[in-house]
């Protein structure tokens, strides 16, 4: 009998306790339904009592709580409040876009004054740990320039790897952005893009060109240390260590290379390991410059064609083929260059790089003041063109120079021609263009 007795009320309370819970989720769903309609109306006020409510019964209900309520903290100017929701949501949702969560409140800290600046560092780290792809723009170039001021001095090898993680994600960012863009300028000359796609594609051109500035931020910061000087000893003395690395030896090649310090042997050393460790189209690639160097010409064009035929993938390929133009000059490079946007004819940088050509050109092609200055209008022409196809490769600078460079209004009438009218820049440029 009193097993029976014991049976009944374990039973009892089983069904007790799940009713209870079962009311607990439904009171949850109820209070959340009205906090997230208190939110999206704006009645931020009125949605402080439901997000209460969830942060102490509901906490792990749903991420979108912590988004939210995020909304509703700043919007009301609770700076206790936003501490209280970011660490709440790192601790119930560490997996759920984490690293945009720590950006976004290093944010917060700088935007009202509320952290030191090793706060915000100790932040923005957890972020780059989590995903450095996933940070905020600015916050990309904030991290490299903290663990910059922290290490350049004493461990530079944690600079250059944070450099080189940093810019990956950059890349694969810019590299995203670059093709969204593309698809949507390529529906746009075949037909109207709706309000949404306009939308999108503005705001891909705008991150873009923001990556782009981030990217050219992080080279200047990065050009201060890394130096022949600082990275031929610090390679040299890693080489033992990392020999068989491909992901060492491909970084430090790239950067030797970036920096010209091919004429040192241990570049040969580095590109040798490279290609023999990954046999890649990128290491091979590099070995060509290397037997270009040492005066083989016919050995570095047949381990370029090496390369480039081991490559499968077109953006690749093209800047292989961009690679192979820097590494010449004149209507060669161009051709190259135009080699290389063929496989890929968003890739701006060949369209500055034709530029960079004209405009080291001017003062050799034209036999007077004003034909020389329209090989700058040349120059800005493909600038331009480098902009529009990929916002991100940092053309602004490049427009702006050849822009200040161009012929005056009063040059113009003192030739005796007409804004507007075509010209034709001689010499190997080749090209006609319209007087500004």
């Amino acid at each position: 009998m009193k097993k029976v007795t014991y049976l009944l009320t374990g039973l009892f309370l089983f069904v007790a306790v799940n009713e209870v819970k079962a009311q607990a989720s439904q009171e949850c769903l109820t209070k959340y339904n009205l906090f997230k309609g208190s939110v999206t109306t704006k009645k931020y006020a009125e949605a402080k009592p439901d997000l209460e409510y969830l942060l102490q019964n509901c906490s792990t209900l749903s991420v979108n709580i912590y988004k939210y309520g995020a909304t509703v903290a700043e919007k009301t100017k609770d700076h206790a409040l936003v501490k209280r929701i970011y660490e709440a949501r790192i601790a119930n949702f560490p997996d759920k876009d984490a690293a945009k969560a720590h950006s976004d409140y290093a944010d917060y800290l700088i935007e009202h004054n509320l952290g030191s600046d090793e706060e915000v560092f100790q932040i923005l780290e957890k972020a780059y740990k989590d995903s450095p792809k996933d940070m905020g723009v600015k916050n990309i170039y904030r991290y490299f320039q903290g663990v910059t001021d922290r290490y350049k001095d004493t461990d530079p090898q944690k600079v250059f790897d944070t450099y080189d993680d940093v810019m990956e994600s950059v890349g694969e960012k810019l590299d995203d952005y670059t093709k969204k863009i593309a698809v949507l300028q390529a529906k746009d000359t075949t037909s109207t893009l709706d309000a949404k796609e306009k939308r999108r594609l503005r705001a891909y051109t705008i991150n873009s060109e923001a990556l782009g500035q981030v990217e050219g931020g992080l080279d200047n910061i990065i050009s201060e240390i890394a130096t022949c000087e600082r990275l031929i000893p610090i390679y040299s003395r890693d080489f033992e260590a990392n020999k068989t690395d491909g992901v060492w030896l491909k970084r430090a090649v790239s950067r030797m290379y970036n920096k010209g310090c091919q004429t040192d042997p241990l570049f040969e050393k580095l590109a040798t390991a490279y290609a023999h460790v990954t046999q890649s189209s990128d290491a091979y690639n590099f070995l060509a410059s290397v037997l270009e160097k040492n005066g083989d010409s016919s050995g570095a064009n047949k381990m370029r064609k090496k390369a480039f035929d081991l490559e499968t993938d077109t953006n690749v390929k093209a800047k292989l083929k961009l690679r192979e133009a820097q590494g010449t000059g004149g209507s060669r490079a161009r051709a190259l260059a135009y080699e290389a946007l063929k496989y890929n004819p968003n890739l701006g940088k060949a369209y500055l790089y034709i530029a960079s050509l004209y405009a080291n050109s001017a003062n050799s092609c034209g036999n007077n003041e004003f034909e020389k200055r329209m090989v700058y209008v040349a120059a800005l022409n493909k600038a331009l063109k480098a902009q529009q196809v990929d916002p991100g490769c940092g053309a602004g600078r490049y427009i702006t120079s050849y822009r200040g460079n161009i012929p005056s209004k009063k040059l113009i009438f003192t030739q005796g021609v007409s804004s507007g009218s075509s010209h034709r820049v001689g010499c190997w440029i080749g090209e006609t263009v319209r007087i500004p």
